[in-house]
């Protein structure tokens, strides 16, 4: 629906070295809905991509927010893949050389993966483990589980290995209907610890890295925000000019994407210097805010901006688009199952205690 499809997405960096970015982007639009060449692609870029807290992190985010405002289905297929190299990397890991991996940190309701030593002394894997998106095509995965004091701690795991066993699911949504989550069950199969007990989640890229999926979403946002203006524009192009509440929904749609920009902007200066490299959760520091105060809340901005402009844009343009546009349909089908990633209220109300703590700055 919209004339640029490849258009990279700016959060600081000049128009001129996004250009960059254009080749890349012209490759995921190619291949958009063919899994495997995406998974090549995630492959390809994560050896170059710049990390979380490295100096480049706007940077990251902009190429995240780029590839999934081609398509959200392949920005979903990135981001886990660049996660995963980012972790190894802060476990002090050799990142992998060939392959695409995810990264699986999801719980379920009587499911259970645990980790125990055998008796050589390495780690093995045993149970199942929901919400593995993609497992079957992935060569690798950092991936939770409960230890022999059942604290949670992560492990680099071989997909491949042939004690690993992918749950196709019914996956009966229009959204990411190329990436199924299922449940995959793991039996004896070795695992390298990664960053020790505990590390996984206590440190900062945690929530750096929560916040790189929120780029994602801005970049689904700024996807439906071109297709409305390129709909008014044609629309204009063919006598029928915008009127006043098309213009103003148009107005409202720029605010939010220019204020959630800005927002990633400022948090991906803050993390390259320094200032959010502590992940937080002590209830006796109120020292201000943490990383993952702020992870919170810009994952919670994010969600409710790419949900006010997907309900802005969708009342203004109607049901046509969404019946008879295949590209305009996906794209909202697929937003609307990502961002449910967030978890709304309850991420509120973690946020809420936080902030009772003193992890505010006002």
């Amino acid at each position: 629906m919209s004339d640029s499809e490849a258009q990279p997405v700016r959060i600081s960096s000049e128009p001129v070295q996004l250009q960059a970015l254009e080749p890349m982007l012209e490759k995921v639009r190619e291949a958009v809905g063919d899994v495997p060449a995406l998974l090549a692609i995630a492959t390809e870029i994560g050896h170059t991509a710049p990390k979380p807290g490295e100096g480049n992190t706007a940077k990251l985010w902009e190429l995240l927010a780029s590839v999934t405002a081609v398509d959200v289905a392949a920005g979903r297929v990135l981001e886990p893949h660049l996660d995963a190299v980012a972790i190894l990397t802060q476990a002090g890991l050799d990142e992998p050389q060939h392959g695409a991996w995810g990264v699986f940190a999801a719980e379920g309701p009587g499911l259970k993966l645990e980790a125990k030593r055998d008796d050589a002394g390495h780690y093995v894997l045993n149970g199942s483990k929901p919400w593995c998106s993609l497992a079957a095509q992935l060569d690798g995965a950092v991936i939770t589980a409960h230890s022999e004091d059942n604290s949670r701690a992560a492990f680099a795991v071989n997909l491949k290995h042939p004690g690993v066993t992918c749950e196709t699911p019914q996956w009966t949504s229009r959204g990411l209907q190329e990436i199924p989550s299922g449940t995959v069950h793991f039996d004896q199969v070795p695992a390298t610890p990664v960053g020790g007990e505990g590390w996984y989640f206590s440190r900062a890229g945690f929530a750096w890295g929560g916040m790189g999926v929120a780029a994602c979403w801005l970049g689904g946002a700024v996807a439906v925000a071109r297709d409305y203006a390129t709909a008014l524009a044609r629309g204009a192009e063919n006598g029928r000019e915008p009127d006043q509440i098309a213009l103003a929904s148009l107005g409202e749609v720029d605010r939010i994407i220019t204020s959630v920009t800005g927002y990633l902007a400022q948090a991906a200066e803050q993390i390259d210097a320094g200032e959010l490299d502590e992940r937080g959760e002590d209830p006796t520091d109120t020292n201000g805010p943490s990383a993952w105060s702020e992870a919170l809340r810009i994952r919670g901005t994010v969600a409710a901006a790419v949900e006010r402009v997907q309900t802005v844009v969708a009342q203004n343009l109607g049901p046509a688009p969404l019946a008879f546009n295949e590209a305009y349909g996906k794209r909202m089908a697929d937003l609307s199952l990502y961002i449910r990633q967030h978890h709304a209220m309850r991420d509120d109300a973690q946020l809420g205690a936080l902030t009772l703590k003193g992890e505010r700055q006002w």
